[in-house]
């Protein structure tokens, strides 16, 4: 019988170029240390609690291409697009659940809401996810590149969500967007859950700049609206000033309990940001909120920050969730142009004490409004604000 026997060269090249080629793996999936973190002990949980129109989606993407962050976006999406006829005070629980699981890196919670077969692609904005575009989820990014979404829609798309739940579990920072919580107290279970270290990231903006925006993506936010406003049947014509008036009570209940109500397991993990600050003074605030969340800037995160701010393109009706290259101080200052006067003034009626509290000033005419260089900001400093003295160490007089 014949019997081939290669040279030894040969033998040691076949063995070495598996070895080789793990090495290799291994090295562009474990892009940092931090990534070996295999269970919640350590994990940093990040909360981005906002509402609709407000930049949440360009912050979202702040922290979604941080090498260190598995995000998702929005994953209450599927509470509300799944349970027909509630409101959202009824369905604020069934919320907090998703995101607690997400959070511990649990997708098994989508069972209930992302219907057979569970591709990834079910999941809300899944394209967006780094994290999903990049291994062990897929093989398509390396951790430390920005991701592109059109490429990883046509490769990253894969049966079930257990290389998701891999993925997670391989992150030092579990991040996720949401703009369906109305006040804390629905998270304060969270807060206590010894399993979570949450911080809470609140960005607010201006109310008027909220409705233009609003009315360019009217068409993709008729279901929410609707639970905003508890199913309740208004004039179509007072419907978009109704659900901005409950958008502006919820930040002033998130706002004043944070401010004023902490209770000690809140204290020092609750942050305000004002969009028009992220967007003045985008690398300043961007590097304060990786410090309070424990992450820090990198030279391609700088340059694609830069890059995504300082574009031409100004957005349209058909781009209500895209992240496009814009010139971001330019579009926080569009109402002032394009709004007439009668919705601003009926807007400062209706969000007037908001307004107030996050420090954003009201014009009294049409000339005002289109004065570009007058400042309707409130100094930023008035929000720096710190905790105060827990009530139980606080000396009786």
């Amino acid at each position: 019988m014949l019997r081939w026997r290669a040279p030894k060269p040969t033998v040691l090249s076949l063995l070495l170029i598996p070895a080789v080629a793990g090495v290799i793996l291994y090295g562009w999936y474990n892009y940092s240390p931090a990534q070996n973190i295999t269970t919640s002990e350590g994990k940093v949980h990040v909360l981005l609690l906002s509402s609709w129109r407000s930049g949440s989606s360009f912050l979202g993407q702040v922290f979604n291409q941080h090498p260190d962050a598995f995000y998702l976006m929005e994953p209450g999406w599927h509470v509300w697009t799944s349970i027909q006829h509630a409101g959202a005070r009824s369905l604020r629980m069934a919320v907090r659940d998703t995101i607690r699981s997400v959070f511990q890196c649990d997708l098994s919670v989508m069972d209930s809401y992302v219907p057979q077969p569970q591709n990834v692609s079910k999941l809300f904005m899944w394209s967006h996810s780094r994290a999903l575009c990049s291994p062990p989820a897929c093989f398509l990014t390396a951790r430390n590149e920005i991701s592109k979404e059109q490429e990883c829609k046509q490769h990253c798309d894969t049966h079930g969500l257990k290389l998701a739940e891999a993925a997670c579990r391989t992150y030092s920072h579990v991040v996720l967007k949401e703009v369906r919580f109305f006040e804390l107290e629905s998270l304060y279970p969270l807060l206590r859950d010894p399993s979570l270290n949450l911080r809470i990231i609140h960005l607010v903006r201006d109310p008027r700049a909220v409705f233009r925006s609003r009315e360019q993506s009217a068409k993709a936010l008729v279901r929410d609206s609707t639970i905003v406003l508890e199913q309740a049947d208004i004039p179509e014509k007072d419907r978009s000033y109704h659900v901005l008036q409950e958008i502006c009570r919820s930040h002033v209940r998130i706002f004043e309990t944070a401010m004023f109500k902490a209770p000690d397991f809140l204290r020092g993990r609750y942050k305000m940001v004002r969009y028009e600050d992220l967007v003045r003074n985008t690398l300043e605030e961007i590097e304060a909120m990786y410090k309070f969340v424990g992450l820090e800037m990198t030279e391609t995160l700088e340059e694609w920050i830069y890059r995504i701010t300082h574009g031409k393109g100004k957005g349209t009706k058909n781009d209500a969730f895209k992240i496009t290259s814009r010139n971001a101080e330019d579009v926080s200052l569009a109402w002032r142009t394009t709004l007439p006067f009668e919705k601003v003034q009926h807007i400062q009626d209706v969000c007037k004490g908001a307004m107030s509290l996050l420090g954003y000033k009201t014009v009294d005419s049409e000339k005002e409004q289109k004065l570009l260089n007058l400042n309707l900001m409130t100094p930023r400093e008035r929000y720096q604000f710190s905790w105060l003295p827990s009530k139980s160490t606080t000396a009786k007089v």
